[in-house]
């Protein structure tokens, strides 16, 4: 651990302080999961898909973690969240949003009771559609509380996300994509200090002229890309493609991937600005 020395000549003033440690508070995207509904490999997994000696082909079910100027954001709570948030060394959720009902994205919820044991029993701010809301209550009816029952159970203080959510560390702002019969929350993240932007388009059979005029000079954009083959609700990953290019971030990735997605094989073969995504991939934004 570094000392400060308190002699005249090596003095460091509190406006360096502050300096160095804002510099040191970066935004940053976690990865905890990256594949479908299914998981990779899949229960019977088919032989002659993607290679499972690479660990990079071994998918949970998709969820984010976001860190703007030191506020922690969790997107989606896969069934496997406990172990995610364990293999990341994720200690901190100060905010979660539910992009969407269904099951691979809300079911881990209950998990979440450990970060309101760490925020001090304060219920958990949570926020999605009208449609996740009343799905959040129906499945965790025990946790719609101002504060857990005991030490140790959750509770979830359910909120509407709106168009604009400001945080302490940036804002979100939200988009309504397509996905089947139902619409998900598309999720801009901008840190306040740095202006940093991050998006966060996953469970989607397009981006319209909306999502795409709100991810205008992003940083970094994910995208749900499924498979190869077309999907009624889903992108294929050429599709992923043709809209990563049309945004022009510097950094693009594809995220909810299937087994038939092997990372090395279709990896090489996207264009240099964009890249597969893998469970435990950090990125400093």
């Amino acid at each position: 651990m570094h000392s400060i020395s308190t002699d005249l000549g090596n003095e460091c003033t509190l406006k360096q302080l502050e300096s160095s440690a804002h510099q040191l508070v970066t935004m940053e995207l976690i990865f905890l999961g990256t594949g479908t509904s299914q998981g990779v490999p899949m229960i019977a997994q088919p032989e002659g898909a993607c290679d499972l000696q690479n660990l990079k082909n071994w998918r949970t079910r998709c969820s984010v973690h976001v860190v703007i100027d030191g506020y922690h954001v969790q997107v989606d709570a896969a069934p496997e969240l406990r172990l995610q948030c364990i293999h990341n060394a994720i200690h901190k959720v100060d905010s979660f949003v539910l992009t969407h009902s269904h099951a691979d994205h809300i079911l881990g919820m209950d998990d979440l009771r450990r970060f309101c044991d760490l925020k001090g029993g304060q219920a958990l701010p949570v926020y999605s559609s009208e449609d996740g809301l009343q799905r959040i209550a129906e499945i965790y009816p025990y946790a719609i509380l101002d504060s857990p029952k005991v030490k140790g159970y959750p509770a979830f203080k359910l909120q509407r996300m709106p168009q604009r959510l400001e945080l302490p560390g940036g804002w979100v702002e939200s988009v309504s994509l397509p996905h089947g019969p139902m619409e998900v929350l598309g999720l801009v993240f901008t840190e306040r200090s740095s202006r940093k932007k991050l998006v966060y388009y996953t469970d989607c059979k397009r981006v319209g002229p909306a999502a795409r005029n709100l991810a205008a000079g992003a940083d970094v954009v994910v995208l749900d890309g499924l498979r190869p083959e077309p999907h009624p609700s889903h992108m294929t990953v050429q599709e992923a493609v043709d809209t990563a290019l049309a945004l022009q971030a510097e950094r693009s990735f594809i995220t909810h991937m299937t087994y038939k997605i092997d990372h090395e094989t279709v990896d090489a073969s996207l264009p240099a600005s964009i890249s597969l995504a893998y469970d435990g991939l950090r990125l400093t934004i």
